[in-house]
């Protein structure tokens, strides 16, 4: 018998909070057997597009298969459609407001299911925990016997496959990643942002203390870096801000 697949959590509700704990707590009464892994609970808050492309960027490491919440949902209770989706041998559960679509468009091969058979939630404001998290669990225990549910023909919201030119999240180093996939750029060219040109550099002691640069991050983005020091303090950079090459 196979072991369980793990989940994992990626989602704007913040460490601190207390609403990644009664997620998992849900995930620990109905899918024990799964390992529960936060993957990031700090995405910028109701940015879908760029989390879609962070959340591309950090699934490709994970193992097949595996279950991931996703939820950046700033049209909770809405008439957006609650959908699962399966990319490659991966599960991920969310909303269908564009979140899942750049790791569907960018899949070989992918197949979603309509979430709308599943009970009504108890709480129209919080469906991370009461329809998600209930979602992903069934996924986890018997991945077959979830594919009962209805199938759509593809995600409602597509944002598509090309890279995001800008700034998608901030660490908290002060390291700016975009949602440029490197392997794209030339090592020659310079990134353009909020009226600053940033050279490229293969890793942080290639320069000196305090200079900024640019390198391809461990999850193969373009970010803009400083070598100890932080790179959005010294440029003043902020989330969302448009970037160009030159």
């Amino acid at each position: 018998m196979s072991a369980a697949p793990p989940i994992f959590l990626f989602t704007d509700f913040g460490s601190a909070d207390l609403y990644v704990g009664q997620v998992k707590s849900v995930l620990h009464g109905a899918a024990p057997a799964s390992a529960v892994i936060d993957l990031l609970n700090d995405a910028p808050n109701f940015a879908i597009a760029a989390a879609a492309h962070l959340l591309d960027a950090l699934v490709t490491r994970l193992p097949v298969p595996a279950v991931t919440i996703a939820v950046v949902d700033p049209g909770v209770g809405s008439a957006r459609a609650p959908v699962a989706l399966e990319a490659d041998g991966r599960w991920f559960v969310g909303p269908d407001n564009g979140l899942l679509s750049v790791i569907a468009s960018r899949s070989r091969r992918n197949r979603c299911f309509s979430l709308e058979s599943i009970a009504r939630p108890d709480s129209v404001s919080f469906h991370g925990r009461d329809l998600f998290a209930p979602a992903a669990a069934a996924i986890a225990r018997d991945a077959a016997d979830f594919l009962k549910h209805p199938a759509k023909a593809r995600l409602d919201v597509e944002l598509g496959s090309a890279d995001l030119s800008r700034i998608i999240y901030i660490d908290h180093y002060g390291n700016a990643m975009t949602g440029v996939r490197a392997s794209s750029v030339d090592r020659r060219s310079c990134v353009r942002t909020s009226g600053h040109v940033i050279p490229y550099a293969r890793v942080f002691s290639d320069v000196p203390a305090g200079e900024v640069f640019w390198y391809e991050n461990s999850i193969g983005l373009v970010e803009i870096a400083a070598n100890r020091a932080s790179a959005s303090v010294l440029l003043a950079l902020e989330h969302d801000a448009e970037i160009a090459f030159a």
